[in-house]
């Protein structure tokens, strides 16, 4: 008896020892993150409530015992709602005493809208004239791997230096609520969170069904974005990037317009250096397959279309740009007729169709030429 008794002692020592341990490190944020988060605690949420969008945000663990000790602190009825800056090293005491202060200003909120397409630069640019943060500060800390223990961050490419800008493409195309002058790392996890949130596990599983990676799903999902007059078109698009990606052997190059633009747009402005090799690497009339990286920043059906193209025998696609209409061809013979119909419309149109570049998307090879007219 005297035995099993010290076992049962020693037994509920131990428990009580962990159960200390376990919730005294959430109570005191011990070994926690110490990344500052922007959290919104709703008008009328209750006390369940909150714990429980703490937790999802990562800020506590124990959302009952939270809850119990805002209880006995009396401040469970006096938590004002509105956005807070919190980190999951804050003790129980800290955080509550944030949620029972002033809210930030709202008055200092900017909404900002990301259209799909929209380049990283172009996005900077607009966090800038909004007064949110530095351009170029935006870009430094969003290309150089900023890490939030997100799920994407775990199917990202550990090797990307040869690409101009890393994060290219992460930038999710939506309406977003910043504040004025905010610290730029909290500009960037709100971005990035919001990416993550749009990419499901079923996509990761198509991924891997197809052995395809991540990257390169928001390389193609970019450039069938830049390519799409339309959402209708971008699983027909797609499976003309995809046919060709399959057959490398006939068709090596990805000839598609919008890489070029990039070079000649983004990555020649904005760099310091000439360097022909990553200029090529980017321009699919140069280079094979997928470019180095993407080439704006997709929204969620282009990124779907990429995963899951129509199936279809198109290597050729032909667009009027001022129409929106777009020509699928199987064949050469097929692609360079539907050329002159485009031009056709363009001169019944009233326009001067010597220069297809003013009004026409293109993909697949001209006849005696390894490059498209664009």
């Amino acid at each position: 008896s005297a035995l099993v008794m010290t076992i049962v002692i020693i037994a509920v020592s131990v428990l009580l020892s962990t159960l200390l341990i376990v919730y005294g490190r959430d109570l005191l944020g011990i070994n926690s993150d110490s990344t500052t988060k922007i959290v919104t605690i709703p008008q009328g949420a209750s006390m369940n409530d909150i714990a429980e969008t703490l937790q999802k945000e990562d800020i506590i663990s124990k959302p009952s015992f939270f809850v119990f000790i805002a209880g006995m602190s009396n401040k469970d009825k006096d938590i004002k709602p509105g956005d807070h800056e919190l980190r999951p090293d804050m003790a129980y005491e800290t955080i509550l005493s944030e949620l029972v202060s002033d809210p930030m200003d709202s008055s200092l909120s900017v909404s900002i809208t990301f259209p799909e397409g929209i380049r990283l630069c172009d996005a900077a640019d607009l966090l800038e004239e909004n007064n949110v943060c530095d351009a170029d500060a935006f870009l430094n800390y969003f290309n150089n791997d900023p890490s939030f223990g997100l799920a994407y961050e775990s199917h990202m490419p550990s090797f990307q230096d040869e690409k101009f800008y890393k994060m290219e493409g992460y930038l999710f195309p939506d309406t977003y609520t910043f504040y004025q002058e905010m610290d730029v790392e909290l500009v960037c996890q709100k971005i990035l969170e919001n990416f993550n949130s749009k990419i499901p596990q079923e996509y990761y599983d198509r991924m891997a069904a197809l052995n395809i990676s991540l990257d390169d799903v928001i390389t193609l999902a970019s450039m069938i974005q830049a390519e799409a007059g339309s959402v209708d078109q971008m699983a027909n698009i797609s499976s003309v990037f995809w046919n060709r990606l399959n057959h490398s052997a006939e068709y090596q190059l990805l000839q598609s317009d919008p890489t070029t633009k990039y070079v000649e747009e983004v990555i020649k402005p904005h760099s310091e250096d000439y360097n022909q090799t990553l200029f090529d690497s980017y321009d699919t009339y140069v280079c094979t397959g997928l470019p180095a990286g993407a080439i704006d920043n997709p929204g969620s059906e282009a990124i779907y279309a990429a995963l899951y193209p129509a199936d279809t025998s198109y290597y050729y696609f032909y667009s009027n740009v001022d129409t929106k209409e777009t020509y699928f061809a199987s064949t050469l013979e097929q692609h360079e007729a539907n050329q002159k119909e485009v031009e056709a419309q363009r001169k019944a149109a009233g326009e001067d169709g010597d220069s297809a570049s003013d009004g026409s998307e293109d993909v697949g090879e001209t006849e005696g030429s390894d490059d498209t007219q664009e």
